[in-house]
């Protein structure tokens, strides 16, 4: 009886682990960024970059989706964005829409404007702008 009890024991054990194991950041691996720079003065874009670490893509959504500063407010530029991203789904069957996200660098390149969908509009500080344009870009936002 004690060795049915202590097999039983050990193989729950292994189905959990290989569970946990097969589960382990599926939810995190339904998404990308993809990436596009203005080209010359115009509204015009092209395909610039896609993420698809997992890590760099939460940290995105960090700093863009978790935020209570959202104005609701339709904003006219002066310019076109200098980028654009939005998130994808990594499933082909996603009915999701994808939210467009445009960016604006501020004249003293060290703050990020963006705006999402039509009337959303949110300044981002120092250290949110530095983060999210060396993930989008690759680049440091003063070197811009």
């Amino acid at each position: 009886m004690k060795l049915f009890i202590k097999t039983l024991f050990v193989s729950l054990a292994m189905i959990l682990f290989v569970i946990t194991g097969c589960s382990n950041g599926k939810e995190d691996e339904g998404e990308y960024i993809e990436v596009q720079k203005r080209i010359g003065d115009e509204n015009k874009y092209e395909d610039f970059k896609e993420i698809t670490d997992n890590k760099q893509v939460q940290k995105v959504k960090d700093i863009i989706l978790n935020r209570d500063d959202w104005k609701n407010a339709k904003v006219d530029m002066v310019r076109p964005a200098d980028y654009k991203f939005a998130f994808q789904s990594k499933n082909p069957k996603s009915s999701e829409k994808a939210v467009l996200y445009e960016i604006w660098i501020s004249p003293n390149k060290d703050k990020l404007e963006v705006v999402r969908g039509v009337d959303q509009y949110v300044r981002l500080n120092v250290e949110n702008s530095t983060d999210l344009f060396e993930i989008l870009t690759g680049e440091k936002l003063s070197d811009f």
